[in-house]
Formats: structure tokens, sequence, C-alpha cells
């Protein structure tokens, strides 16, 4: 117990440069599942929007009990409580853009298609999530088709990998041209403004290879490879860090290639923590 009698040292911390009134940054909405282990899911999209100083916000679909070594459970949130979530944040603050992830069924893409549709939300990133990257699919056929014909034709820009991009299109793809020819069908076919077919699950001299097609321009976009088995979350990383770009008033292909660099960087970065397969690194260009 302290006496009056005691020494009291007072420190004052001191500000680098006044602080102003008021900060109104720009602000992001991801609608994604929770992952325990934080290398992916919301916990990669709120860094991930933090590191482009954007504020970010959530409404969950489920929750992951997981960790580098993998998934032990999964906790399915009612679609009424991923609304509500949604309505939340869109009643009080100004949302510039918004991500989709995980969204497990049917039932939620629904729910969320008919949310952003009600607010709406121009800006809308979606990573389908339907079939991880080693080709297990992850939804159900009927939540894959309900994010086909319901959710993927609101999005601004629709992230793919390989697999999904076979699904959405319809053509197996083995060949750059092959991206190429999916990133087209899905375009046309598929109502998304613009066409990310990522390579990560494409032949080690495809790796790092990413088709864009937004029925004008066709880009490709290489990255150097990078020797680390760290790259949980990398899909998570690139769709948030689009979705921040284009918050930040960026035109989708300006905001598709910062995201690229970005997690280029992370996945150069990534972090060699637990004992399976670690995250990228979202602070590493601190």
């Amino acid at each position: 117990m302290t006496s009056t009698a005691d020494p009291v040292t007072w420190v004052t911390i001191p500000l680098d440069q006044p602080a102003p009134k008021e900060l109104t940054p720009a602000v992001a909405l991801t609608i994604a599942g929770s992952d325990s282990g934080g290398g992916a899911g919301i916990q990669a999209d709120l860094r991930t929007f933090a590191f482009h100083c954007v504020h970010g916000t959530s409404a969950l679909t489920c929750v992951t009990a997981q960790n580098t070594q993998g998934v032990a459970r999964v906790d399915v949130l009612p679609a009424e409580a991923v609304a509500a979530q949604i309505g939340a944040v869109m009643t009080d603050l100004s949302v510039q853009a918004a991500k989709t992830g995980m969204l497990l069924n049917a039932e939620i893409i629904y729910t969320v298609t008919e949310q952003i549709r009600r607010w709406p939300l121009e800006r809308l990133v979606v990573d389908p999530v339907m079939v991880s990257r080693t080709g297990a699919q992850l939804l159900e056929d009927e939540a894959i088709e309900a994010m086909r014909t319901q959710l993927i034709p609101l999005a601004q820009i629709v992230t793919p990998n390989r697999f999904e991009a076979q699904i959405l299109s319809g053509v197996s793809i083995h060949t750059l041209e092959d991206m190429q020819a999916a990133a087209r069908e899905i375009h046309t076919h598929g109502g998304p403004r613009a066409v990310l077919v990522k390579g990560g699950g494409m032949e080690a001299d495809l790796r790092g290879t990413d088709v864009w097609w937004d029925g004008e321009s066709l880009r490709i976009l290489k990255s150097p490879p990078v020797p680390t088995p760290h790259t949980h979350g990398t899909g998570c990383t690139l769709s948030a860090a689009i979705t921040a770009q284009l918050a930040l008033g960026a035109d989708p292909w300006t905001a598709v290639l910062q995201g690229k660099i970005y997690v280029t960087e992370a996945i150069a970065h990534a972090l060699a923590i637990g004992h399976g397969q670690g995250p990228v690194g979202h602070f590493s260009l601190c």
C-alpha cells in the first residue's frame, strides 16, 4: 500500500506533432470468417486494412478454431446475425468498399447478396472461397450456385483461384491461355465488372501469375517466386488489399496492381510461427 509520504513520479507522454481534432479515414467492410490463429479471414483482412490506413469494419460469418496446422472446428453464425452486423455498420459508417470471404452456405450468400443490394455497395470485391488451392471443395453445390448467380454479378472485382475459375467458367485450366479464356468467360457470363484469375494453384512456372480481364484490357501480373511454405491467408490478404485501395479511391486496375505488390511483399516477409504453415507478413513494409 502506498502512503502519502511515498514519492510520486509523473510521466508526461509527448506527441511528435499536434494531433488534429478529427480524422476521417476511408472505411472498408469485410464479410468473412474468423481465424483464431490470426493468419487468414477477418484477422488478415483487418490487418491489411490497417496497413493501408483504412478503418476496418467486419461482419462475421463463422468462428473457426484453427492454427497453423489446420482447422479443428467451425461454428457457423445464423444468417440473421450476419445481416444484423452488416446493417449495424452500414447505418452508421460511410463504407467506401467491401469484400466477401468465406460465406459457408447458400443461406448466408443469399443474405449477404440482399444486404449488398439494399445499401448498396458499389465497390465490392468477391473472393469466392469455394475451392481451396489444393482443389478441395469448401462449399456445397447449392452454395456455389448461389455464389455464381447471385453474389458474383454484383462484384466490381472477383478473385477466383484456378479451381474456382474452372467452376465459374467451365474452362479446364492448365495453361496461361486457359486462365485467359476463363477470365473472359467469367466476365461475359458471370456479371462482374472485372476478373482476376489467380495462379496460386498452377504448375511451378505459372505460380505467382494472375490474369486480369475487364472487358477491355487483358493484363498478366507476374511476381517472382518466393521460397517459403508460409503462405496462409494469401488470398484473403490480396482481396483485402484490393478492397482497401478501392476504399482509398483507386480505380480497379490500380487497386489490383497495388494489391498484388502488397501481397508479394507480405509473402516475401512471411512469418515462421507455429508448427505448420505460417501466415504472410502483413506489416512487412512498415
